[in-house]
């Protein structure tokens, strides 16, 4: 993609932005004002994320530095999880990349983690991350990938948050790739508490996530999925309405949430990026309805 095409889909997305769209002038001055700090200064940089935390990026981490100028990258995803998580829950976050996701949840919500990122360059900057908020006591992280039992698979490492598993026989360059080891879920989460809610972004091999979890999706302590299910798993030969179809089955029903409302909306399906799966639903309601209020780019929701 030619860099006016990709500034063209970035001024986009700023504008259909639920937040970042409302405060477009203050988007853009962020967004200009990040390319220009992160060349004249190269390296990587403490910004301001939410409340008090902070985000250890580089010009590298596309998927992270949109917090920059957006506030919240996936604002209602991300807004639904500080809104309903609280300090007594466990969350468990399957793809965490360099942290996002986990550093709102133990740095806002003050929930505990379990974070799983496989790749090992990434790794290393979630824990930065971690260490940054002074969450060590708070977030355990884990340098394995997650899927149907234990073992071993190989992943790309150089395309950012959007690295994925890639079949042995299909690899052509052994050093563009990292063998990493595996576990399911379920055998992690026999040893500590049950989680609250699970967050899965792992580029199509959801699949093999939620075959090593079928404990975890009956058991009634868990809530809420937030899953990624955008037609990468044809590249495995998987069929994500098959998950959708196991969601259901164990209890689970899609929604979105609109974060400055606090409201949920059943769907009947999956989208195309993220969607939230959930069950108990008055519970979780409850929550969303009495949860603190955030403060971002001028706004409380």
């Amino acid at each position: 993609m030619s860099s006016i095409k990709r500034l063209g889909s970035i001024f986009q997305y700023i504008h259909q932005h639920p937040l970042a769209g409302k405060h477009k002038s203050r988007a853009y001055y962020k967004f200009f004002r990040w390319q220009l700090m992160s060349r004249l200064k190269p390296g990587v940089h403490k910004v301001k994320f939410v409340g008090d935390t902070v985000l250890i990026v580089d010009r590298n981490m596309k998927g992270a530095t949109g917090n920059i100028y957006l506030g919240l990258h996936d604002f209602n995803d991300m807004t639904f999880l500080i809104h309903f998580l609280r300090s007594d829950d466990l969350f468990i976050d399957i793809g965490a990349n360099v942290g996002s996701y986990t550093i709102l949840a133990a740095g806002v919500s003050k929930a505990s983690c379990i974070s799983f990122e496989p790749v090992p360059f990434t790794y290393q900057s979630l824990l930065q991350n971690v260490r940054a908020n002074s969450l060590e006591d708070k977030v355990q992280c884990l340098n394995k990938g997650v899927g149907g039992g234990g073992g071993f698979l190989y992943f790309t490492k150089a395309y950012d948050c959007v690295n994925h598993v890639i079949p042995e026989k299909s690899i052509q360059d052994f050093s563009k790739v990292v063998q990493v080891p595996v576990v399911a879920l379920d055998e992690v989460c026999n040893s500590v508490n049950k989680p609250m809610l699970i967050k899965i972004d792992v580029e199509g091999f959801e699949t093999e996530v939620l075959r090593g979890m079928n404990q975890l999706l009956a058991n009634n302590y868990l809530k809420g999925i937030i899953i990624e299910l955008n037609g990468s798993g044809a590249r495995y030969g998987y069929n994500e309405s098959d998950l959708h179809h196991l969601l259901l089955s164990n209890g689970f029903k899609p929604y979105t949430y609109d974060g400055f409302k606090r409201e949920l909306t059943l769907v009947d399906s999956f989208g195309s990026f993220n969607t939230i799966y959930l069950k108990d639903i008055q519970f979780v309601q409850q929550r969303l309805s009495s949860a603190p209020t955030i403060h971002l780019f001028s706004e409380n929701f």
